[in-house]
């Protein structure tokens, strides 16, 4: 992967200053937008028995909701060019707003999907890629800092919605809870609020004339660069295919281990523990790249630490089946003995009838 490539944005960005509460701001909107759909599992099962749907029911929720944020990045990326972040980030706050007190009200699971997913989704979309763009036109030499620190509000605010959803579900149940919700995710309204345009101050003259003398002799960079963004493009739908699995499957799974009775302190207590990790992995990345000057070693860091655990998780399931196989021969083995000794015991026993 070739180095960054160099920004002309045509003026100095402040690198600190107001930033840091723009950097503030996006801790609170990329927070909401990733830790948000993760949280609302907590109701499903809830959800599921209320409008009896089934288990592929209740999980498309989730699906049409980050389905929805993600499609709708190129909406939002045409309104943050035309209109600026603080905006865009309001008006998510109140989208997502609007679809959590509407849910509260739903009458069929098609509602939530409509609801929750889609309006959801959308609103959560214009807090993200706002939050994102934003700490780009405040921060340059900074900026791996004050992304890895923005990125860190994703394992806080799931840290802080996973015990306040259970205690919401334990007081008010789904609908109570989801019309509360509705009113916290208007912080993002005031996270937006924040997101005030930074002031531009203009570069010489000369510099941009050199940034295109540099440019023009720089051709065989282009098509690096080029040719890297499709490999990140092809990345990126890998990750992201293989994301959704895990994500469909995590919490299937974690209700098929503990029941359905205690799947709700189950998932607070996977949530809260994912936080860690989660925490820690923005700021690291960020100073990787300052370290190094390049993102490749922290891409070799990141596919390592997520091929480790597919390397465990396919061996221990080897091992796993080969040990219930061990098993079920030994449980047949235990019960055709169980029945040779009684067919032998009902043998002998006619033997002794005819004998007498």
């Amino acid at each position: 992967m070739p180095p960054p490539a160099a920004t002309n944005l045509g003026y100095t960005p402040p690198d600190g200053g107001w930033g840091w509460v723009v950097v503030f701001a996006a801790f609170i909107s990329i927070g909401f937008s990733y830790a948000f759909p993760k949280s609302l599992t907590v109701y499903y099962k809830e959800i599921q028995e209320y409008f009896g749907a089934s288990y592929s029911e209740i999980a498309w929720v989730s699906s049409v909701m980050l389905a929805s944020m993600y499609a709708a990045g190129p909406i939002s990326s045409v309104l943050v060019n035309r209109y600026g972040s603080r905006p865009v980030v309001m008006a998510g706050g109140l989208l997502v707003s609007a679809g959590m007190i509407l849910a509260s009200f739903g009458t069929s699971i098609i509602h939530l999907y409509l609801c929750v997913g889609v309006i959801g989704g959308f609103g959560l979309a214009f807090n993200l890629q706002p939050a994102l763009t934003i700490i780009g036109t405040y921060f340059q030499a900074k900026r791996p800092l004050a992304n890895g620190l923005a990125m860190t509000g994703s394992p806080v605010v799931l840290f802080t919605l996973a015990p306040l959803n259970q205690y919401l579900f334990d007081s008010y149940g789904w609908r109570g809870s989801f019309l509360i919700l509705g009113g916290i995710v208007l912080n993002c309204c005031v996270a937006g609020s924040l997101m005030r345009p930074v002031k531009k101050t203009v570069v010489s003259k000369t510099e941009p004339s050199e940034c295109h003398e540099k440019e023009a002799a720089g051709s065989p960079r282009t098509e690096d660069s080029s040719k890297s963004q499709r490999c990140l493009v092809v990345y990126a739908i890998i990750f992201g295919v293989a994301f959704g699995m895990v994500c469909a499957l995590l919490f299937e799974t974690l209700m098929d281990l503990v029941g359905a009775q205690r799947f709700s302190s189950a998932v607070g207590l996977v949530t809260i523990i994912e936080c860690g990790p989660v925490l820690l992995g923005p700021p690291i990345s960020g100073a990787m790249v300052d370290a190094f000057g390049d993102y490749k070693y922290m891409y070799y860091t990141c596919g390592v630490l997520m091929l480790l655990p597919g390397i465990f998780f396919f061996i221990m399931h080897f091992y796993n089946y080969k040990k219930l196989e061990a098993e079920q021969r030994k449980n047949t083995a235990v019960e055709t003995a169980k029945d040779t000794a009684q067919q032998m015991m009902y043998q002998k026993d006619n033997g002794s009838e005819h004998e007498a």
